[in-house]
């Protein structure tokens, strides 16, 4: 269990599940008599975004096990080093599929929510499918970000399926161009590899130069289409605060990442974006707990 949580890299949930969770919270606003998500709401939603991100990391890790061993910086991941059988992969990757199911049953049996196990299945395929587009595909960046992006738009539509609407569209944008940027400038550092295994990416394809560029407008849509939420949905302060500490962040991100020198990516792609998606996200649900009265 330790090796395979450390192979999907369970810690890495921080990217998207903040936003979740606020997708959760501003369908929650919809429930007549609570204005927020019920509690149990909420913990179906984090069991399905841990377990469906599971799904996807594991089946990457399990297709993509003979690239990653001739991957220098890659070769020491479980399956390819040999520390977990592809078997256990596979055993892994059905518990996980098997706990979002039971996650989306929930919200069937619980709140008379029948979307979420009536999508379940495509859902999965598609966030499996980013693992083969860069077979294929120099903008398999953008199916990642999209297929991430289902986090909010999934959350919001499990918890109040009648209120979705322009906010919710541009949240699910907002989220898919966060993470496609982050992953184009992430990819900068396999250029050789990627060239060697006729893997395509941005950066191999069209060069690091531009390719960063690309990200940089990817974080541009990212602030306007999150002004664009903070519009249609009626935020407050506290969201124009945490957005504009997420418009800095990401302006930090893209500064410290150039064409050849990729030392910093790491700083860029962990810690600055762990840190977008907890700040933005917390102001964001504390805007509407503030808003309702439910601040401490």
């Amino acid at each position: 269990m330790r090796i395979w949580a450390d192979m999907v890299k369970l810690s890495h949930s921080v990217f998207a599940l903040p936003f979740a969770l606020l997708g959760a919270f501003l369908a929650g606003r919809n429930i007549e008599g609570r204005g927020i998500p019920h509690g149990g709401q909420l913990g179906l939603v984090v069991v399905c975004m841990i377990a469906a991100r599971s799904v996807a990391m594991t089946f990457n890790r399990i297709v993509d096990a003979n690239i990653d061993a001739r991957n220098p910086r890659t070769a020491s991941r479980p399956i390819p080093a040999g520390r977990l059988s592809p078997t256990m992969g596979w055993t892994m990757l059905t518990i996980s599929a098997i706990f979002f199911i039971l996650g989306c049953l929930g919200f069937e049996h619980f709140y008379h929510n029948p979307w979420p196990i009536i999508l379940s299945l495509p859902v999965l395929l598609w966030l499996c499918g980013y693992s083969l587009t860069k077979r294929f595909t120099k903008w398999s960046h953008f199916y990642l970000g999209f297929a991430i992006a289902l986090s909010p738009g999934a959350a919001w539509l499990a918890v109040h399926p009648a209120s979705i609407g322009l906010s919710t569209g541009l949240l699910i944008l907002a989220v898919a161009c966060w993470i496609a940027g982050f992953d184009i400038i992430y990819a900068c550092q396999d250029i050789d590899i990627d060239q060697q295994e006729n893997l395509h990416s941005l950066p191999s394809r069209l060069g690091p130069t531009t390719a960063l560029r690309i990200a940089r407008l990817a974080h541009v849509i990212v602030v306007l289409a999150l002004i664009g939420v903070g519009l249609t949905a009626h935020m407050g302060t506290l969201y124009i605060f945490g957005l504009v500490c997420a418009a800095l962040l990401l302006t930090i991100e893209n500064a410290i990442v150039h064409p050849g020198d990729y030392s910093r990516v790491n700083l860029a792609f962990f810690t600055m974006n762990g840190v977008v998606s907890i700040v933005f996200a917390t102001a964001a649900i504390g805007d509407i707990l503030l808003a309702r009265g439910t601040m401490p």
